[in-house]
């Protein structure tokens, strides 16, 4: 058997491979569909709770910072607490925030990135088959 042809088949079976499941897995398609209906829908979620976080995750801040001072005043120990507490929630809420930020811009640039690719390949594809009809 020629390189070509131990080539060619190589590269069929690959293809193959990577376009159908074996069917002793049991699964009914591919492992992974994905598509930008489904990417825009997880980016939009991420944008909704990102909002939602800015303002429903800081309702109490102000009065817990306030109950936190109150009671530190009076001499009690769980006023520290409560602020230190308080903190650590400001905290979490920023890294939540930032996280969903981070989710939503990147599958919106995945988006956008993915459309550009396309259309750079469709040109590319169109004008190869034109030069090979003009050759």
């Amino acid at each position: 058997m020629s390189f070509e042809e131990e080539w060619s088949a190589a590269r069929t079976a690959a293809t193959l491979r990577l376009d159908h499941t074996p069917a002793s897995t049991g699964a009914a398609g591919a492992d992974l569909a994905l598509d930008q209906d489904h990417i825009g829908a997880v980016g939009s979620e991420a944008y909704r709770l990102h909002s939602r976080l800015q303002t429903d995750g800081r309702h109490a801040a102000t009065a817990s910072a306030e109950a936190a001072g109150a009671l530190a005043r009076e001499g009690f120990a769980c006023g520290s607490a409560l602020a230190r507490a308080n903190g650590r929630w400001e905290t979490q809420v920023k890294t939540l925030v930032a996280a969903c930020a981070q989710i939503s811009n990147g599958l919106d640039y995945s988006l956008s990135s993915h459309a550009k690719e396309e259309q750079r390949l469709y040109a590319e594809f169109t004008s190869s088959k034109i030069d090979e009809y003009l050759r």
